[in-house]
């Protein structure tokens, strides 16, 4: 018995969230991507999903019977961030939380959403970023369907293994 679908998520690219951002600033514009993403914390994080995707490499070959699937997270937030516009997200609003207590990100490690001094935005459907650390309901909607339909899509080989399989068993 055991697992025999399982999808591997990636990681985002930490290095574009409010929380990184805030966290690490970084005085040098060098420090920056042409996303406006700290290079080297995306750089750890790219490299961490290099090996994790030699892992489920791995973990395929020992168990062929298995469908087993590596979901591009990387990628997929890049997309949003890239063509924020065109998904539907505020081209102003892609690097910062909609809740929050201000600053250049909306991002305060002292003042969590949810506490007294923070606001929410007046549209989250417009923000890729929750709460600096979480992504909004739109965003993740968005970026499900760039893993699910779209460039950074599941293999097919996955698909037809788990086609007519059920997904969730009861017992």
């Amino acid at each position: 018995m055991g697992a025999s679908r399982v999808i591997v998520p990636g990681n985002f690219p930490i290095g574009c969230l409010p929380s990184y951002l805030t966290a690490m600033a970084m005085p040098e514009p060098s420090a920056y991507d042409s996303t406006a993403c700290l290079k080297d914390l995306n750089l750890f994080a790219a490299k961490h999903n290099t090996q994790l995707q030699q892992a489920v490499a791995a973990l395929r070959a020992s168990y062929p019977d298995a469908a087993i699937a590596y979901a591009d997270y990387f990628n997929s937030f890049l997309s949003l961030l890239k063509g924020g516009p065109a998904l539907g997200f505020d081209a102003n609003s892609t690097h910062k939380a909609c809740c929050g207590a201000g600053g250049r990100y909306n991002y305060d490690l002292r003042l969590m959403c949810g506490v007294e001094g923070t606001a929410v935005c007046a549209d989250p459907s417009a923000y890729v970023s929750w709460d600096g650390i979480h992504m909004t309901q739109a965003a993740y909607k968005a970026m499900s369907r760039l893993i699910y339909h779209g460039r950074y899509q599941l293999s097919s080989e996955f698909w037809r293994m788990i086609s007519g399989a059920k997904l969730f068993e009861t017992g």
